[in-house]
């Protein structure tokens, strides 16, 4: 018993004593060499992570990790076949390598039938039978890249693209892509590199010549290397082109040439660098490799490439998989003999299972292919400072040329990074220290020659509004510029083939950055470039010549109330004094008795005759009264209306007279543009390819589309080169000038001859002009809306604006009235002096007809008693005339019938 015991004890130390003894696990790697590299990247990485490994004794403290190395030449696949046999018959749990394709495939069927796990670092196309079990790759799956670009493509909000690929697995890449234009509106062009050629200059000045900016490269780093330079050369590195790069080793390009072009590059990255145990990884791979020999042209001395930092997180990935398999020996394997590795399953699955935070962030493979379908990809953009805002000094150098936009996961998409959610940057990070070429064009007063004794040369020849806008923004967004005339000296339109010239067509043509200038904000400018918030509001109106004035004339006095008022104001008194002799007659209080003294007698008498009425009405219009007074209630309710009436008839009238005798009256021969388009008398039209000739010449509505017919058949004539010209028109011929408003205002502070005719037509705004796509347009916006908030661009128009002003506009005093304003009442009172004389003259013959009525007629000798007794009379009592008999010779009015009339009628009354 007692020796049982003892051989336990002995046993059980013997195994404590085995386990506790190191163990050595063996690694193989199969690495494919170029010429001008003398040992591959990967194979330096292999080299550098299994020497990590083994100083670092917590992950694997009892075992050694081992190596086995075997160099093929490029698509060999007979010799990796051979060498791959080789390392398994010295007993290895894994195999890495090699990138090819074609060598891989005969790799992978030999792991594959002797269970031995086949790691791969690089794109592989998976198989269609999915038959590779002992298959793992930790190069990010395929399919999610092209999800990935095709999500960066949509958050750039990219609506017209290039892809440009190296090979056919590009095409691969890019399917999800290139399935996209039905879906989100996109206009792709695919083109390919030339294949083994790297020249690719003539692509390249085909791509400028079409005007392509947006960019999608898909090649390796070196092929990305060379573009860099061509598109350089090519003067394409300009902050108008946006290229994307889908390699994952653009963030280790040497890109210092580069940096301050203003060029938008893009690109993924997968190390995550923002992690402190990468960053000190990465520096000491910089290390040992600035000891050794320089790496090949194009990368930044001692960088770590993606494909290294696969190979490093991969040897990793099988140290963490050994640490969990206990009891496992690894065997020789004879590739003849198809006697696959008993613990080949079991450690597929551990390493399956196993997880690592590595260099390329956190490593999960699919259980089911061995494929990395859950990771993180950085969204990189090249710095146009080149420097780093919160990354310590002594971070990688990396961090000093990218800044890291927004992260994409294989499952969750996009997530912007919350330093462009909420930028809170200057806005003169990218325009500090630049010159940009401005294009404007001469228009008073918005650019104008300065006049000077000395000789001007640069900006300084030239003033005005827009210049002291330039101003402001140079000094608000850090930028200097030149200005430049453009040299057509035109706006910018389109002609019948699609073709645009002035300021426009230089935006376009990447001529100039920005147009400072009266550049209307249109539809169809706005498709061809892009304009910043508006920095003026505006809109069509008519400049015309200001209508002579005309003076009032003797009668306007009249003119307070129109011919219709005064008509029925006529017709009312008239209606007034029938309803009132009406209403007088019917009402019984309105009889009297003319004897108050005979109460008894059976007279009675009415003042309200039918003329006593006329004067009544008369009276009360006149503000005068009259000795007639109603009685009766009806009638006083006659009057009291009527009095309302002419009160409110007089108020009117006087509160209006002042006006009509003092101001002038300006008759002008147009009010509106729909009097423009009725008539042919007064030509009318604007500027030649300008922003009003294209509004009437889109323009739907059918008064505007009329008078764009006119313009357009008189083409020579209706339309003019420049404001000038058609300023210069409308002072000397009868023409009316179709131009904006502000422009209209300026004119017309300055020639008091000139006048805006009618309202604005439409509403538009200026704005500043930059090419589709320019990174300058938002910041020029920003600084344009902190102008207006400021007040300066009020201050700036009131400076260029304000002119002298016109004399008669600031006169207010009244002046004297004179006998041209009020002659016409004296016209009146003469008219109803001599009226009264005639109708005077009347009466007295009437009433000497009367008095003389037994008479057969009137003796001359009898009127002129009559009127001698009138004029001869002092006192208002005179006796009443009696009846002359006189000669007929001397009569001069003879009635004979009248006088038998009456006689018959005293015979009767006799009887």
């Amino acid at each position: 018993m007692e020796k049982r015991k003892r051989l336990f004890i002995y046993l059980l130390f013997a195994a404590q004593l085995g386990l506790s003894t190191p163990q050595v696990l063996r690694i193989g790697g199969i690495f494919e060499t170029r010429e001008s590299e003398l040992v591959s990247m990967d194979e330096l990485a292999f080299k550098f992570a299994v020497n990590n490994i083994n100083r670092n004794k917590t992950l694997m403290p009892n075992t050694t990790l081992t190596y086995d190395i075997q160099r093929i030449n490029l698509f060999d696949g007979f010799e990796a076949s051979r060498r791959v046999c080789d390392q398994l018959a010295l007993g290895v749990v894994a195999v890495f390598g090699p990138s090819h394709s074609s060598s891989v495939s005969a790799v992978q069927s030999i792991c594959n039938a002797l269970e031995v796990p086949h790691i791969q670092t690089r794109w592989k196309h998976p198989s269609v039978d999915n038959k590779d079990t002992f298959f793992i790759n930790l190069f990010p799956e395929y399919t999610a890249i092209a999800r990935a670009i095709l999500d960066v493509v949509t958050f750039f909000k990219w609506r017209k693209l290039t892809v440009v690929y190296e090979d056919s697995t590009g095409l691969m890449r890019m399917q999800e892509l290139i399935k996209a234009p039905a879906k989100l509106n996109l206009k792709i062009k695919i083109r390919q590199l030339t294949p083994g050629n790297q020249d690719a200059r003539p692509l390249l000045k085909e791509l400028k010549k079409d005007k392509e900016f947006f960019i999608i490269f898909d090649c390796s780093y070196h092929m990305a290397a060379e573009l860099l330079k061509q598109l350089s050369s090519m003067g394409m590195m300009t902050e108008y082109y946006h290229f994307f790069f889908t390699t994952l080793d653009l963030f280790a390009l040497d890109l210092e040439p580069y940096r301050y072009s203003g060029v938008n590059m893009t690109g993924f990255r997968l190390l995550n660098i923002d992690d402190p145990w990468v960053t000190s990884t990465m520096d000491k791979w910089a290390m040992e490799r600035l000891q050794g020999p320089k790496q090949e042209s194009g990368l930044m001395d001692g960088v770590m490439t993606t494909d290294a930092a696969l190979m490093y997180d991969a040897v990793f990935m099988v140290a963490v998989a050994s640490q969990r398999a206990t009891q496992m020996t690894v065997s020789s394997l004879q590739c003849h003999r198809h006697k696959p590795w008993r613990f080949g399953p079991r450690f597929m699955n551990l390493f399956k299972e196993a997880q690592w935070d590595g260099l390329t962030g956190h490593i999960v493979l699919n259980k089911t292919d061995g494929l990395r379908r859950d990771f993180d990809l950085d969204i990189i953009s090249l710095k146009e400072d080149g420097t780093a805002r919160g990354i310590t000094e002594g971070g990688s150098r990396l961090t000093k040329r990218w800044i890291k936009i927004a992260v994409w996961n294989s499952y969750r998409g996009m997530n912007l990074m919350d330093s462009n959610r909420d930028k809170n940057n200057n806005v003169t990070d990218s325009l500090a220290n630049r010159t940009l070429i401005v294009t404007t064009i001469l228009e008073n007063p918005y650019v104008m020659h300065k006049k000077s004794d000395k000789e001007l040369v640069g900006n300084d020849r030239f003033e005005g509004y827009c210049l002291d806008l330039l101003k402001e923004l140079s000094n608000i967004l850090g930028f200097t510029y030149e200005v430049r005339l453009v040299v057509d000296g035109k706006y910018g339109a389109q002609n019948d083939k699609g073709e645009w010239n002035g300021m426009v067509r230089e935006l376009i043509d990447h001529v100039a950055d920005l147009a400072v200038a009266p550049l209307t904000i249109t539809y169809v400018r706005e498709k061809v470039i892009d304009f910043s918030k508006p920095f003026m509001t505006l809109g069509i109106s008519i400049l015309y010549r200001k209508p002579n004035g005309t003076n009032p004339g003797v009668f306007s006095f009249l003119n307070p109330l129109s011919p219709d008022i005064w008509m029925y104001v006529l017709l009312a008194c008239t209606g007034v004094s029938c309803v009132l002799f009406v209403i007088a007659r019917f009402t019984p209080y309105e009889w009297y008795n003319p004897h108050p003294c005979n109460p008894s007698s059976t007279l009675v008498q009415n003042n309200f005759t039918l003329l006593n009425s006329f004067w009544f009405g008369v009276g009360a219009l006149m503000r005068q009264g009259s000795e007639l007074m109603p009685k009766a209630l009806s009638t006083r309710i006659v009057g009291g209306i009527w009095w309302f009436f002419t009160l409110i008839i007089i108020s009117s009238y006087t509160a209006n007279l002042a006006a009509f005798l003092t101001v002038e009256r300006m008759d002008a021969p147009i009010d509106s543009a729909d009097d423009l388009a009725k008539q042919t008398r007064i030509e009318y039209g604007a500027v030649r390819d300008g922003s009003t000739m294209t509004f009437f010449k889109k323009s739907k509505i059918s008064t505007y589309e009329k008078m764009w017919a006119f313009m357009s058949s008189r083409k020579n004539t209706a339309l003019v080169k420049n404001n000038r010209e058609g300023i210069t028109r409308v002072l000397t011929t009868d023409y009316a000038m179709l131009m904006e408003s502000t422009s209209i205002e300026y004119i017309s502070q300055r020639n008091c001859n000139l006048t805006q005719i009618g309202g604005l037509i439409d509403s538009k705004g200026y704005g500043v002009g930059t090419p589709i796509g320019s990174p300058y347009r938002d910041k020029v916006t920003i600084a344009i809306l902190q102008l207006q908030e400021e007040g300066k661009l009020h201050m700036m128009k009131e400076k260029w604006w304000r002119g002298n002003g016109c004399p008669e506009e600031d006169n207010k005093e009244a002046n004297a009235l004179g006998v041209e304003n009020i002659g016409g009442i004296f016209i009146v009172l003469a008219a109803g002096l001599v009226l009264s004389v005639f109708v005077a003259i009347g009466e007295f013959i009437y009433k000497a007809r009367r008095n003389a009525d037994i008479e057969e007629c009137v003796s001359f000798r009898a009127v002129m008693e009559e009127l001698g007794i009138s004029l001869q009379c002092y006192k208002g009592i005179r006796r009443r005339s009696r009846p002359h008999s006189g000669a007929r010779s001397a009569c001069i009015f003879c009635q004979p019938k009248r006088t038998a009339k009456r006689e018959a009628v005293r015979r009767d009354s006799s009887t």
